[in-house]
């Protein structure tokens, strides 16, 4: 009898966390076929995978969550022009992440390279790291694709390395594992823009940065605690306004690396240049405590209130600059807040429930902020839904007289459509969008130059 009552709490409890905890809830789970698309270098039109996008399900016992996902994003990967053969490939991946996570109270756990999370589409954030740092005995970068084995002293920080390897959503893949290091928002979506890759390769990322709203819930670390985008409360009760969240890391004044940050004598990296500018390699940064709200910790997170949870938790923020672009540590890390207990596994080995997703409510669905952009319009027209598409929608371009232009879909897990206006005539025109249950029009006038 005891068993057989602690098995029925047991299952209690597993049905209202289903109810309410974000980390089974708020996972973008695939539930129209989606397909992943990828472009290849020269080719500007995207590719159809036979690959479905997104998580493709969601289980869950007392303790852990269980996502299955392909780790491919429903947003259009590659190409990925600093010359990485690899192409987004399915990852066929089962992720074990705590319900409950707590945090470390002893040693910090170092961020490793591969995976440290996970976004809520299934798409695996990495650390800042490449697998590339500098070799002294023959002055030269080592590691990743130079080959052999640096010192890993003096560690070469993915973002500003290779950029020129980013798609416009700013991700790519290590051996086809399709992957962020830094804010999972398009290039061409930064107030200043430092990649030019969107130009011909249009595609768009998980969410859309916005500094009037807290950023939405985008993933999960290793350790169980919630990554969020760049912009939250400034204050940690939920109060102050909404405020981009900072990065207590900084660069230190150097001009030779031959020391750490704490005053270690190490092995000699490069001298700073414009060949290895400062911020090249992650021991370029220094952490400085900063007791105002909006700063985050050595992990890169806080505790603090956030819409999904009101009663507060630890959380990580993406961070990036004021001018959009990624700021060092830029999602988690160097080390994590918590215990690391996440990791990938081949199989199921306890009873689970499976999480079915419910659709968004029509309230909330017609209170999505939506964007249509240029306005006039001549060549091309965007329609932006910065919000994270928990469903897909249908964006539809309409004549003055009713009549049905042009049609395409939003998918779940993007947050931009277009049209090519270059066959359209002079006009005025509606774009409704539209989920089954809810409709939002917005008037657009195209005007030939």
């Amino acid at each position: 009898m005891k068993q057989l009552l602690t098995a029925v709490c047991m299952l209690a409890l597993a049905t209202a966390q289903a109810q309410t905890n974000p980390a089974i809830t708020r996972w973008i789970q695939n539930t129209t076929n989606i397909q992943g698309r990828h472009y290849v270098s020269g080719n500007y039109t995207p590719i159809t995978d036979a690959v479905q996008a997104n998580v493709q399900s969601v289980q869950y016992s007392a303790n852990w969550v269980y996502v299955s996902a392909t780790g491919i994003p429903a947003y259009i990967t590659g190409p990925f022009l600093d010359g990485n053969p690899s192409l987004a490939s399915n990852q066929n991946a089962i992720f074990k992440i705590p319900l409950n996570p707590v945090q470390n109270t002893g040693t910090p756990t170092p961020t490793t390279p591969g995976n440290i999370g996970i976004f809520i589409n299934g798409v695996a954030l990495f650390d800042y790291r490449d697998g590339v740092s500098w070799k002294s005995s023959n002055g030269t970068l080592a590691g990743g694709p130079f080959g052999g084995m640096g010192d890993n002293v003096w560690t070469r920080d993915a973002v500003p390395a290779e950029k020129q390897g980013f798609d416009c959503a700013k991700g790519h893949p290590a051996m086809g594992n399709y992957h962020h290091h830094q804010n999972p928002s398009a290039f061409n979506l930064d107030l200043v823009v430092i990649s030019n890759v969107c130009d011909l390769y249009a595609a768009d990322g998980l969410y859309v940065v916005d500094s009037a709203v807290h950023s939405p819930l985008l993933g999960f670390a290793y350790d169980g605690f919630p990554i969020y985008g760049a912009y939250g409360y400034k204050n940690t009760d939920g109060t102050g306004g909404v405020v981009r969240m900072k990065s207590a890391y900084q660069l230190r004044n150097i001009t030779v690396r031959t020391h750490y940050a704490d005053g270690t004598d190490v092995t000699d990296g490069p001298a700073v240049n414009g060949t290895y500018p400062l911020g090249y390699f992650r021991e370029d940064y220094e952490f400085v405590a900063n007791t105002a709200p909006d700063y985050l910790d050595e992990h890169n997170g806080r505790f603090c209130i956030t819409p999904e949870y009101p009663q507060g938790i630890y959380a990580y923020f993406c961070t990036v600059d004021a001018n959009w672009n990624s700021a060092y540590p830029y999602a988690v890390g160097p080390t994590f807040y918590g215990m690391k207990t996440a990791q990938k596994v081949t199989g199921i080995t306890e009873s689970v429930t499976t999480y079915t997703p419910t659709s968004v409510p029509a309230s909330e669905a017609a209170n999505l902020k939506v964007t249509v952009f240029p306005n006039p319009a001549s060549d091309l027209l965007a329609i932006q839904i910065p919000n994270v598409m928990q469903e897909s929608f249908v964006v539809r371009l309409y004549d003055m007289q009713g009549r049905l232009v042009q049609e395409t879909t939003l998918h779940q897990g993007s947050t931009i459509a277009y049209f090519d206006l270059r066959t359209e005539y002079d006009g005025t025109y509606l774009v409704t969008i539209s989920n089954g249950k809810e409709t939002i029009s917005r008037k657009v006038q195209v005007t030939k130059e």
